[in-house]
Formats: structure tokens, C-alpha cells, sequence
């Protein structure tokens, strides 16, 4: 397997595609005609050469990539929104006094900063403060940090699968296995077909599932040596923490995502066992979907000839037929 570089994520219907700054996405719309936007994302580190840091770079991806994908799920959604005609008396004071774009961009902001306090109060502040009850019972501070660890997975664990009952984000996990399927048919030296993608496997070592599950792994072993009594003090260190060990926990996926060394395959098994929850087998028509993004983004038939020596015979007698 040789890396892409290309990355991607699941929307509402349809899939999102990512080469470099250019982006790509795809929605099967509901009268199944395929939906297809390009547009670029250089994302907060461009030019800023301090954010691009070992360990600091991923806090800032992070975030980058919280914002594309809000703005690839709005993007998404807008197909499936039932159209509301509101006259200009009805219209809210932001409308009335914001135009579309910085309305956007305001909404857009209120809706990472609220993902991303809601997850840190769920998976790293609530564990701390559930763990703390079971002082009457202990006083080890090595066993309340692991127990702390323990809710924190189970949480984490619970909240993936039971999302995944809903009917929507079912399909979601399923364009999501689309999505890993074609980066690993392109990796693996396949022609990007939709036969050779349903073949390809649906999981993938640089997924976001293995970096979450990651950031919870990470959290169980610093937590263990950070010893604070005092309970309000312990929930704000692992708030400050959490950039940190998010940083660390993207650093190995950029690793693990181009290399084949045996330590970081089974460091990377327990990432690939949750995405069985998080990715399902598509169906060729969201095959067909991933596969349009990854084309308005990706010359792969170039990275095929490249990486693999292998060549397209349409092409050469395209160009031999060329004056």
C-alpha cells in the first residue's frame, strides 16, 4: 500500500473529498442525479509555518477539518431541506441585518465552537466527574484516573453505536465505508472502478475514528500520571490537556497512514475494530457517488502510473488518436 494523501468524509448522502487545498463534494440528490461542488480550503495554517509544529499541527487540523466538514454537511443538507419561502417581515434580526455570507460564517462558528465544547463536556469532563463518586470506595488515585479512562471509552463506545440506529446516519456510515473503500482501491494499485472498490477494504488506518479512539487511549495513560485532588482543578486539566494529546494522537495517524511496520499495524488494530461500527458496506450507487468525488479532485489513473508502473490503454490510444 502506498499513501495517497487524499482524505475524505461522510455527508448527508454523499461524500466529501479532500487532495492538498481542493475539496470535492458529491451528494446524490433526491431525484438521483449526482451533485457534484469544487472548491478550495487552504485551511488556518497556510502560510502560518509555527501552526505546521510536530504535536502542535494537529490541533490546528483539527479544527480545520471540524469546519470543512460542517460546511460539507450544510452543503449536503440543503438538498434534503424542505423549501420555506419567508418574507422579508418574518426574516430574523441577523437576517435583516447580516448578509448571506457573514450569516454563514456566523452560524458556521457558533456550530464548531458548540461541537466541540459539547464533546469536550461529554468524553472528558463528565468521565471525571462520574469516577469521582466512586472515592467513597477508593482512595487510589491510580484507580480513579483508570476508572475515569474505562467511562470515558464506554461512553465514547456506546455513543458511536447507538447513533448508528438511526436510519440516517446508517446510510452515513455506509457512504462513509464507500469513502475508505475507493482511497484503498486507489492505494492498492486498483483501477478506480465501482467492481474494484466493492472489493476493497472499508477500513483505513488514517480514518478520524482511529484518531478519536486514539485521543480516548492516550487521555487514560497521561490522566493516570496527573494526580490533582481537587475535582474542579482535575476537570480543567483535562480540558487544557485535550489539545495536546490530540496533537500526539494525529502524529501517529499521519504515520500510520504510509507505513506498513508491523508496531504501528497492531497499535493501529484497535482503531480498525471500532470502524466496524462507524463503516458499513455501501451500495454501488454511493460507490458511484465517492468515486465522482474523488475524480474532481484526484487524477488517480497519474498516481497509478507513478506509484505502480501501470498503464490505461483508453489513454494512450486517446492521445495516439490526437493530430
Amino acid at each position: 500500500m502506498k499513501s495517497s494523501g487524499i482524505g475524505g468524509q461522510a455527508v448527508l448522502e454523499g461524500i466529501m473529498m479532500k487532495n492538498g487545498a481542493k475539496y470535492a463534494v458529491a451528494v446524490r440528490k433526491p431525484d438521483q442525479e449526482i451533485a457534484l461542488d469544487i472548491q478550495e480550503y487552504p485551511g488556518m495554517t497556510k502560510g502560518r509555518r509555527w501552526m505546521e509544529v510536530p504535536f502542535l499541527r494537529g490541533i490546528f487540523r483539527f479544527v480545520d477539518s471540524l469546519v470543512l466538514g460542517m460546511k460539507c454537511l450544510t452543503f449536503s443538507a440543503s438538498f434534503y431541506e424542505e423549501e420555506e419561502e419567508t418574507s422579508e417581515g418574518k426574516k430574523s434580526f441577523l437576517e435583516r441585518h447580516l448578509s448571506a455570507e457573514q450569516l454563514d460564517k456566523l452560524m458556521m462558528t457558533i456550530a464548531v465552537v458548540a461541537a466541540i465544547a459539547l464533546s469536550i463536556g461529554i468524553f472528558m469532563v463528565l468521565p471525571v466527574a462520574v469516577a469521582n463518586l466512586f472515592r467513597r470506595w477508593t482512595a487510589s488515585p491510580f484507580l480513579i484516573a483508570l476508572l475515569e479512562g474505562v467511562i470515558r471509552m464506554a461512553i465514547f463506545i456506546a455513543y458511536v453505536a447507538l447513533i448508528a440506529l438511526m436510519k440516517d446516519i446508517k446510510r452515513t456510515y455506509m457512504y462513509h465505508g464507500a469513502e475508505h473503500k475507493c482511497i484503498n482501491c486507489i492505494e492498492h494499485g486498483l483501477p478506480l472502478t465501482v467492481e474494484n472498490v466493492r472489493k476493497s477494504s472499508k477500513e483505513h488506518k488514517r480514518c478520524g475514528t482511529s484518531f478519536l479512539l486514539l485521543v480516548m487511549l492516550i487521555s487514560i495513560l497521561v490522566f493516570m500520571f496527573i494526580r490533582i485532588d481537587h475535582i474542579g482543578l482535575r476537570m480543567l486539566s483535562r480540558v487544557l490537556l485535550v489539545p495536546f494529546i490530540a496533537g500526539a494522537a494525529y502524529e501517529f495517524i499521519r504515520l500510520a497512514g504510509s507505513s506498513e511496520n508491523c508496531i504501528v499495524n497492531i497499535l493501529s488494530r484497535p482503531g480498525l475494530w471500532l470502524q466496524g461500527l462507524t463503516t458499513k458496506e455501501p451500495e454501488d450507487d454511493m460507490i458511484e457517488v465517492a468515486i465522482k468525488a474523488v475524480e474532481a479532485v484526484f487524477d488517480w489513473k497519474e498516481y497509478e502510473e507513478r506509484e505502480f508502473g501501470l498503464t490505461f490503454p483508453e489513454d494512450s490510444l486517446a492521445a495516439e488518436a490526437k493530430p
